[in-house]
């Protein structure tokens, strides 16, 4: 299989003492790169993530079916309130809901979080187990990351083998910025305001794509909720005219701290300003729209392809709640059997991120469990089952020298306008919850490999 050999190949480029030289000079492009999650580095790791353009062209067609199946699964929650209360919209989210963006898609960026297996002969393993609908955060760094990896003489070495490929994706955000702009009827040529509470953690990207969008010859900068104004025809941030808005803030936390009175919502109604993405991205957001994906009660939303992807790439999952549901072709107690299988899934809070609130449950004691299965019934929480996790070595150093171990492998393709696959975050942890919002793991590059002849 060509990308285990070409990790073999990989690894024996590097002793003790290229390790420690090249993460000298890996280290060195990312603190002069903004490439830190608050004031972590951004990557621990020595190799970037590899594929083959075979496996990539799956993980796009996978993509973009279950894509197509979200974009049926939001006209019919456009018309059927009832689904939308299903999903656990909040009585503020209902109401943002309605605000028209001006532009058809409900979330012209997102993110499928995702496991993708190498296979030793055929098609990749590939399963989504969310989907980030909400601007997700790391195209910035990943472009920025896959340039210093480049630059290393340990990659230059190795290009000597493999034809070593980037898929950058700054350029698609901001082609996409512009394009529902375009549709909006926007003012042009655009100010964009990249929007987010001050003193995050993600600040750094901020700042990559503040000067990605100079560098491309728009007019961008960093502003917050709290410093933004609306005097009934332009929107301002800090004082200067917004007429993008790069909105990083989650909806949900805006609506929680403002409610429906911000200078932001008053622009949005009033058609004088584009933000992407818009409040209606929401009910894909949240967790529970996989439940409405893969339930037997709403299989006739989807076309046949559809139906096939959901099977073959989305788990199966279920609001927790009292009822009789199928598995496998069965019918099941749905509690009883949570209770009786807890080694087969996790329960995920409908609106969470960064992991918070996740467990686990083969790697929880049977109170733990039971406990979280009794707040589940009361707060809104998904119960879904266990996949398939990629598991890949990786080169670090520990200590002054090079340590090859095994880390878990999450690999997040980009979405835009709804519709189209291009670019990936990969992120790598030494435990089950791969997220570096929460606190550990570590971010690298994905690169398209082929032998050389």
């Amino acid at each position: 299989m060509i990308v285990h050999e070409a990790i073999e190949r990989y690894h024996d480029l590097l002793d003790d003492q290229r390790a420690v030289d090249n993460f000298a000079l890996l280290d060195e492009k990312m603190q002069n790169r903004h490439l830190a999650f608050g004031g972590r580095p951004l990557c621990t790791v020595l190799r970037p993530h590899f594929l083959t353009p075979a496996e990539y062209a799956a993980m796009k067609r996978a993509c973009e079916t279950i894509l197509a199946a979200c974009a049926r699964l939001f006209e019919a929650m456009v018309e059927r309130p009832e689904l939308r209360e299903e999903v656990g919209l909040t009585a503020l989210e209902e109401q943002a809901f309605a605000i028209d963006p001006g532009y058809r898609t409900p979330s012209p960026t997102g993110r499928l979080d995702s496991f993708l297996t190498h296979e030793p002969s055929g098609p990749p393993t590939i399963h989504f187990v969310e989907y980030n609908a909400e601007t997700p955060a790391g195209a910035g760094y990943e472009d920025v990351l896959g340039g210093a990896f480049f630059e290393l003489p340990l990659m230059h070495e190795f290009q000597k083998q493999y034809q070593v490929t980037m898929i950058p994706v700054r350029q698609r955000v901001l082609q996409t910025l512009l394009a529902m702009h375009r549709e909006a009827g926007g003012r042009t040529p655009p100010t964009i305001g990249i929007v987010d509470w001050a003193d995050v953690p993600t600040t750094n990207e901020f700042e990559i794509f503040d000067e990605y969008f100079a560098e491309q010859g728009y007019d961008a900068f960093i502003t917050a909720p709290e410093r933004m104004a609306y005097d009934g025809k332009v929107l301002r941030g800090d004082g200067k005219r917004i007429d993008i808005i790069y909105k990083r803030v989650l909806g949900s936390e805006l609506l929680q701290r403002y409610g429906l009175d911000h200078p932001i919502i008053h622009a949005l109604r009033d058609g004088n300003v584009t933000m992407v993405n818009p409040f209606r991205c929401k009910v894909l957001h949240k967790k529970m729209s996989f439940a409405l994906l893969s339930d037997e009660r709403h299989t006739a939303l989807y076309s046949a392809e559809q139906q096939a992807a959901i099977a073959a790439h989305v788990p199966w999952t279920r609001k927790v709640e009292p009822r009789k549901t199928r598995l496998e072709g069965k019918e099941i107690d749905l509690l009883q059997y949570a209770v009786d299988h807890r080694e087969e899934f996790v329960l995920k809070p409908n609106d969470e991120y960064g992991g918070e609130g996740v467990v686990i449950g083969w790697e929880s004691s049977a109170e733990e469990w039971d406990a979280a299965l009794q707040k589940g019934l009361r707060e809104p929480t998904v119960l879904q089952r266990k996949v398939k996790i990629a598991r890949e070595d990786y080169p670090s150093v520990v200590n002054g020298k090079l340590d090859i171990s095994e880390r878990l492998v999450d690999l997040d393709p980009y979405l835009f306008d709804g519709v189209e696959m291009e670019g990936m975050l990969t992120r790598l942890a030494a435990t089950t919850l791969l997220n570096v919002t929460a606190g550990g793991g570590s971010v690298t590059p994905s690169f398209l490999i082929e032998a050389r002849n």
